[in-house]
């Protein structure tokens, strides 16, 4: 299901047609470093993620992680969304592309355009967290506005997150 476009982009829900490509971006090397490795080693690994993750809070909150493709020729480039996660007093942006799409503005493209649904569908403050040494993503939340509002432990991890907020 389409949800949102940009000048470049079309976010759509994740659907099972696509677990070739998350096979591919969950086990990209910065995916499995800033994110961590879920265990997603075949089709059917993927297909059980694609239901059990993005699907299931579709379902259960109407937003999620929202398949990121190139609007001109509908290739698969990344994910973008909003996640209700355990530990989280907020919800949380997320984001992450395949390598081939990094530093081309695609994620600052996406992500304004997931801080505009946020609003749209009534939240009034979102969060995000990320890795103390990915640099990138941190440059990214300070670009969307987001402000340091200290570290973070997820529940059932050992580590320390840096946490950003944003008031919409």
């Amino acid at each position: 299901m389409f949800v949102m476009e940009t000048e470049r982009l079309n976010l759509r829900w994740v659907e099972v047609r696509d677990a070739e490509f998350i096979l591919k971006l969950l086990n990209e090397p910065s995916w499995i470093n800033y994110i961590g490795d879920k265990g997603i080693h075949s089709l059917d690994d993927a297909v059980a993620y694609i239901e059990s993750g993005p699907r299931a809070m579709y379902k259960q909150e109407g937003f999620g992680l929202f398949l990121t493709e190139l609007k001109d020729n509908h290739i698969p480039i990344g994910l973008c969304g909003l996640i209700n996660r355990d530990g989280l007093e907020d919800v949380d942006i997320g984001f992450a592309f395949l390598a081939d799409y990094q530093s081309k503005g695609y994620a600052f493209e996406a992500a304004r355009q997931t801080v505009a649904f946020a609003k749209e569908i009534g939240l009034q403050r979102i969060v995000a967290i990320t890795t103390k040494d990915n640099h990138s993503s941190s440059r990214l939340l300070e670009k969307l506005g987001m402000e340091f509002d200290g570290y973070k432990t997820l529940p059932n991890d050992t580590e320390e997150l840096k946490q950003y907020k944003l008031e919409l």
